[in-house]
């Protein structure tokens, strides 16, 4: 099972929106402001948000393309699981086709990270278009997840 978003960025390129999700800074930006580690393929990144956290292993890049990490760390659900980020431009957009994919179960932890993946992918396109972001601790807050 995987969860699917889609969004456009107005007025960037998709090697500006790779920027965002290739970089310390960009991904701080949007995503949790406790990030930290290397982007390079191989690399390990360590997200952190208040309850806790993930680390990723940067998979593979294309400049412009494509970003895709296997998670290695964080709760049971997501362990083994990729994240992928596909750029596309279309006319003044980028089109990010984003999967969180390989769940081995539907439940109610994956209808909440969904919908914070979707708070999140909001958050990447306002960093994009207007250089401010909302990351962790700023981001919308849904419920406690418990």
């Amino acid at each position: 099972m995987d969860i699917l978003h889609r969004i456009g960025i107005h007025h960037a390129t998709p090697e500006k929106v790779y920027d965002a999700l290739s970089t310390i800074d960009g991904l701080a930006g949007w995503w949790t402001e406790k990030t930290e580690g290397a982007t390079g393929v191989g690399d390990v990144i360590a997200f952190r948000f208040i309850p806790g956290g993930f680390d990723m292993k940067v998979l593979e890049t294309v400049p412009g393309k494509l970003v895709r990490w296997e998670v290695v760390d964080g709760p049971p659900e997501w362990l083994g699981t990729t994240i992928r980020w596909d750029l596309e431009q279309r006319d003044d957009y980028t089109i990010v086709l984003f999967k969180h994919e390989g769940w081995r179960e539907v439940n109610e932890f994956m209808h909440h990270c969904s919908t914070k993946w979707a708070s999140y992918l909001l958050s990447l396109k306002q960093l994009v278009e207007t250089g401010e972001g909302a990351p962790s601790p700023r981001d919308v807050q849904i419920s406690d997840w418990h």
